[in-house]
């Protein structure tokens, strides 16, 4: 079993232009706008620049504090677009919405040509589900950016992940994965103030595997970067409530993220702003007591 050293100070905080995020003082929500016709949960739903747009409108204006667009899905099984595809749909949808929005934008990517044109089209953050593995060249990218990045752990592919969820000690290889990665930014140039790391629910893991992740979550803290975590309508909350559609898991998702705010996660990236919201004042007021 890996061995973990605890940490009960903060991660140094983010600027991003006239936001500055403290991180333990409150959660902060990444709401999730998928500008793609076969994201698991809201595929099809923004996939028109309009659509996205008022959808963005509506996060913003109900709380959220970031925004982060996808234009590649990455549920299980998912096929891999082509660059000018991922091209086509994000940039037109960061252009207009840091013409039209100060919310901060994040661009949910693997690839360094889409992160270095929707920063150049007005995004701020870049979140690269597999930890900047799948392009090699994306992390001395986001240093010369000079912009914060997410690295999550992943293993395989979103077409081959969920064969890969045997571990020997799961927290453990997220674990090292993450901190493996964390170095290996550093290494490249990013400042290691700027590195946000997330455990990857639902990638590459079970269902009894997420609910792991989220009782041990506070193990993360010793990384000393702020904790990432979205639980946003997935399918292992499917299975406990019995709900095949995603869109009805928002109670569900609310628990998990309850559960993530315990464990002293610092931004969650959801789905559905206003309950996530409530959701987060009151697990702050009970879980933050002390900040």
């Amino acid at each position: 079993m890996t061995s973990f050293s605890s940490s009960s100070s903060h991660p140094t905080p983010w600027q991003i232009g006239d936001r500055v995020f403290l991180w333990g003082q409150r959660t902060y929500l990444m709401g999730v706008l998928n500008v793609t016709p076969d994201s698991f949960s809201d595929g099809g739903d923004f996939h028109n620049l309009d659509a996205a747009l008022k959808q963005a409108q509506e996060m913003a204006a109900e709380g959220a504090d970031l925004i982060d667009i996808g234009g590649q899905s990455t549920r299980p099984g998912a096929k891999e677009i082509s660059l000018a595809e991922e091209l086509e749909r994000v940039i037109p949808v960061v252009e207009q919405l840091h013409r039209q929005l100060s919310i901060p934008i994040s661009v949910d990517t693997t690839r360094t040509a889409v992160a270095e044109a929707a920063v150049a089209a007005g995004a701020s953050i870049i979140n690269d589900i597999s930890g900047g593995t799948f392009d090699p060249q994306m992390l001395s990218v986001v240093a010369k950016l000079g912009i914060p990045i997410v690295l999550m752990h992943v293993r395989g592919t979103p077409q081959t992940m969920q064969k890969l969820t045997n571990y020997q000690d799961l927290i453990g290889e997220i674990y090292q994965f993450l901190a493996s990665r964390v170095q290996a930014a550093i290494a490249a140039g990013i400042n290691r103030h700027q590195i946000a790391i997330d455990p990857g629910i639902g990638f590459a893991k079970t269902g009894e595997q997420n609910l792991e992740i989220l009782r041990r979550l506070p193990i993360f803290r010793s990384l000393e970067c702020p904790i990432l975590v979205g639980p946003s309508r997935k399918s292992f909350i499917g299975k406990i409530l019995d709900r095949s559609e995603p869109k009805e898991r928002v109670w569900g998702t609310a628990a998990a993220c309850s559960a993530a705010i315990a464990g002293s996660a610092d931004i969650l990236r959801v789905h559905d702003i206003p309950e996530m919201r409530d959701v987060c004042q009151v697990a702050d007021a009970i879980f933050r007591e002390n900040n």
